[in-house]
């Protein structure tokens, strides 16, 4: 008996509602696998990496489709395009499954889908680029960022950007990064349990584990299922977070009894980050715009069961005439174009732009020329984003530092391992690159007021 929905079906259902929708895939992806939860490991790993797969390859898939297809890919009706698409992508890139199954499960869906009349539209396209996989003829190196643009699926804007910014060298590490698959970072709870405990819990629920190399109670999960159906994250002993938003409270580096306000908290990662260092003291207040972010961090709060550490619902643009000169710390982690976490956030590439990023950085500096009040005489501001764009980062400090002569920037290399401790551009600032660290894209850096 066949099943009433197939993997390849809500593959394409995923697909449909990022690129006719325009949600976020990691929103399309979660809602698909919470409501098919009964799935097993291997059908939600399937769905998972055809889904994120298609999207992180796109341009190179429409590339190969197009010399192979009369009808352009833009010319195409969506469900066919989004059927071709995550067909390609398991020809190219996916051995284990056999090119006649993808051709054939492909036509079966399109059947499906109410496209029979173009049954063997689909199974002619498909089995063309089957049989000429290894003659698809890839745009000339010297012409680079055409080059570049379609071997790693990025928007040429954005290559010209980061070529002018980086060499050839490292720009191609970072996209070949965001093209890696890799396990889970996650922070151990250490109010709740300690690094070593957790390990042995999870390899108890047959999850593999790996210490990082950066921080001591920071480790790289694979292999598990589902994570709600792991009792170690139920019962709150650990948070998903990459090591460099780790690293924000790590710099913040909050002493005992401290009042902290996070100004764009949700889904609230650093908040408890920071309010697990706190010990039990001092306070945590998390703050975000909507009712629907609040309730993340809630969510978060209640499942970690910390209790110094607060929910409010706050626009981080309006000052809060009651925060003024209350903060021991303020964590400013804004909204950013988010280019350095392009190989989580697959779609991002193909929704930001030139105009995005600047409307951001006028954003960011409306943000913090309203939350540095909050911060009392000697206090200390964290502003970070999850990106590599100077627009967003270098240029809004140098802007911070003309704009706010009472405040400096403060050393962190005291707070950095080794390895990082040479990246610092300016005393007090940090870059991340993806692929030449362990860790995402991301810029942080620390002030303190005189």
């Amino acid at each position: 008996m066949s099943k009433a929905v197939s993997e390849r079906e809500l593959v394409l259902a995923v697909l449909l509602e990022v690129t006719r929708e325009n949600t976020y895939s990691h929103i399309a992806l979660r809602n698909v696998l919470e409501k098919y939860q009964y799935l097993d490991k291997k059908e939600r790993a399937f769905i998972t990496r055809v889904s994120e797969g298609t999207l992180e390859h796109m341009i190179e898939i429409d590339y190969m489709i197009n010399q192979f297809s009369k009808v352009k890919v833009n010319k195409m009706k969506p469900v066919i395009r989004n059927i071709i698409r995550s067909a390609v992508y398991q020809l190219k890139y996916m051995d284990s499954v056999p090119n006649s199954a993808v051709c054939n499960e492909a036509v079966k869906l399109a059947a499906k889908k109410g496209f029979g009349s173009l049954r063997g539209f689909v199974n002619g396209v498909l089995r063309n680029i089957a049989r000429n996989l290894k003659d698809i003829s890839y745009p000339d190196e010297s012409n680079l960022k055409e080059y570049l643009s379609i071997r790693y699926s990025m928007p040429e804007w954005i290559l010209e950007k980061w070529l002018a910014e980086y060499d050839r060298e490292t720009v191609e590490i970072m996209l070949k990064d965001f093209q890696k698959e890799k396990p889970t970072t996650i922070r151990c709870n250490l109010n709740k349990i300690t690094a070593e405990e957790l390990t042995l819990k999870l390899e108890a629920e047959q999850v593999k584990v790996e210490p990082h190399p950066y921080l001591p109670y920071a480790l790289w999960i694979s292999q598990y299922n589902y994570l709600g159906e792991l009792q170690s994250f139920r019962d709150g002993d650990f948070t998903i977070q990459d090591i460099s938003s780790m690293m924000v409270s790590e710099i913040a580096d909050p002493k005992a009894g401290d009042y902290i306000i996070d100004v764009c908290a949700a889904p609230g990662g650093k908040s408890l980050h920071l309010a697990d260092k706190l010990k039990g003291t001092g306070h945590v207040e998390a703050r975000d715009l909507t009712e629907y972010k609040v309730s993340l961090i809630q969510e978060n709060i209640e499942r970690t069961g910390m209790e110094n550490i607060k929910a409010a619902e706050w626009d981080a643009t309006e000052i809060d005439a009651e925060a003024v000169e209350k903060a021991d710390i303020v964590i400013a982690d804004l909204p950013c174009s988010g280019l350095g976490v392009l190989g989580k956030k697959t779609d991002l590439k193909y929704k930001v732009t030139p105009e995005g990023i600047r409307e951001l950085a006028a954003l960011q500096r409306k943000i913090l020329d309203a939350v540095h009040t909050y911060v009392k005489p000697g206090g200390i501001l964290v502003y970070s984003t999850c990106t590599i764009s100077r627009e967003e980062n270098m240029e809004n400090v140098q802007w911070f530092l003309k704009e706010y002569p009472q405040f400096h920037l403060a050393d962190i290399s005291e707070k950095l391992c080794g390895e990082l401790k040479s990246l610092t551009e300016a005393e007090g600032t940090l870059q991340l690159l993806p692929g030449l660290q362990e860790s995402d894209g991301f810029f942080i850096a620390k002030f303190q007021r005189g």
